[in-house]
């Protein structure tokens, strides 16, 4: 059903569709991209584009208005991600591309932005929604586009590696998918470079590869960045205390944080109640659960003791009910950063790691995770200090009078399924400077 479901945005091939060997050699040949210590090296790249977030940010203090954040940080992650993955290179025989989406159209976020729209589980209550005569159409389109951009990006990269071999060791931030291609020269051409060409095989399912990294990578990442700001607004004293840390670590002048961090970007390994806070927000609002195709001879305990087999069925990890799972958190509800700092003993302690799946566990667990943390710890440290971001759904709601429930258990910024889970109406918001 998931695979289906991604499909559509993937092409199908991709670390969510794949299993057995076909699965491990393609987690093998992106884990290296997706290290920690990698994506150190990527910082001062990431901090370009979170530059010009500020500058947005800025921006709309100075105007006032309300506006809806999600369509924002989904623009910031768009081009961290396609930055990290595919579009970055430090090498001077290159031009630097960019998707630049936060201030421009482009082609390929435009298409991969449209195709969320298009995606469905073929359950929509609304049938003609279901059955949408131009979705086969536009699902078509998108594709055709998304692949051609991608295509382009891996001829190039692979030419160039072909022909000029030495030049895989010139500077020391690289894309993922440069690491993927250093990986297919070395086993699969080695040193016989002369006309030299890519496997068809290997070539259309990297495609699928990068389009679910790139799909995956700036949906689930947005969405969280804008529950960071949400809960943090209405959590006054833990919004305090974060920027306490911000500033024993990071120095009392907010300006500098981005050319600090540049330069010293281990430095965010010293933000542990940063790190919490993430790590609460999506306890709270998980941007999306997991599913695991059932086996024969696997079951699923009840906490009653019966035992259901999995057999013929999709076991679904549904992250927001285990998220608030009164049996594993103590005051599951609430937002509590320091549970992940207490000690073991501490009533607030999580006894079982397990119950947090944000990620998941085990050998198919996020392949981007670290890249998510990092990413949102980044932002955070630079964006905290400057600007003061407060829901504005009193606001929007009398711009926009509907009748109706407008809230999920008192929450109005509840979740809605598109792509991933995001706050509902996009987050409207008030920014102003902090400072």
């Amino acid at each position: 059903m998931l695979h289906e479901y991604v499909k559509p945005m993937t092409g199908g091939m991709d670390l969510i569709s794949l299993e057995g060997q076909e699965w491990k050699f393609w987690r093998t040949v992106f884990n290296p991209g997706f290290s920690a210590n990698h994506l150190m090296t990527m910082v001062p790249q990431m901090l370009k584009d979170i530059v010009v977030f500020c500058e947005i940010l800025k921006e709309r203090a100075a105007s006032g208005e309300v506006f809806a954040l999600d369509p924002v940080t989904i623009n910031l992650n768009l081009d961290i991600i396609g930055r990290l993955v595919l579009t970055f290179s430090k090498l001077k025989i290159v031009r630097e591309t960019t998707f630049g989406s936060q201030r421009q159209k482009n082609s390929f976020t435009s298409a991969l932005r449209s195709q969320v729209r298009w995606l469905s589980f073929g359950n929509e209550a609304n049938l003609l929604e279901r059955w949408h005569p131009l979705r086969p159409i536009m699902r078509l389109w998108n594709t055709r586009r998304m692949a051609s951009f991608v295509s382009h990006e891996l001829d190039k990269r692979f030419h160039r590696k072909v022909n000029n071999p030495r030049s895989t060791g010139i500077g020391r931030s690289r894309t993922i998918i440069d690491l993927a291609l250093d990986k297919y020269v070395t086993d699969q051409i080695g040193d016989e470079t002369d006309e030299a060409t890519m496997d068809a095989t290997f070539k259309n399912a990297a495609i699928c590869q990068i389009r679910a990294f790139l799909f995956a990578g700036h949906d689930t990442a947005s969405s969280t960045l804008c529950y960071c700001y949400h809960l943090l607004s209405i959590h006054p004293q833990i919004r305090e205390e974060v920027v306490a840390e911000h500033e024993r670590v990071l120095g009392p002048d907010p300006e500098h944080v981005a050319s600090q961090l540049s330069a010293k970007p281990h430095i965010l390994n010293e933000l542990p109640y940063t790190v919490a806070i993430i790590k609460e927000t999506l306890r709270l609002y998980p941007p999306a659960s997991s599913t695991r195709q059932g086996e024969p001879g696997i079951s699923v305990v009840a906490s009653d003791g019966r035992r259901c087999p999995t057999e013929g069925f999709l076991v679904w990890s549904n992250h927001p009910a285990i998220h608030r799972d009164p049996n594993s958190w103590k005051q599951p509800d609430d937002f509590l950063p320091r549970r992940w700092l207490v000690a073991k003993d501490d009533p607030l302690s999580l006894a079982d790691k397990s119950a947090w799946r944000s990620f998941e566990y085990g050998p198919r667990n996020c392949i981007g995770q670290d890249l998510a943390m990092l990413e949102l710890k980044l932002i955070l440290a630079v964006t905290l200090r400057k600007f003061k971001i407060e829901s504005a759904y009193d606001e929007y709601d009398k711009m926009h009078p509907r009748q109706g429930i407008k809230a999920v258990d008192g929450d109005r910024a509840y979740q809605i399924l598109f792509g991933a889970a995001h706050p509902s109406d996009g987050f409207p918001c008030k920014v102003s400077m902090a400072t």
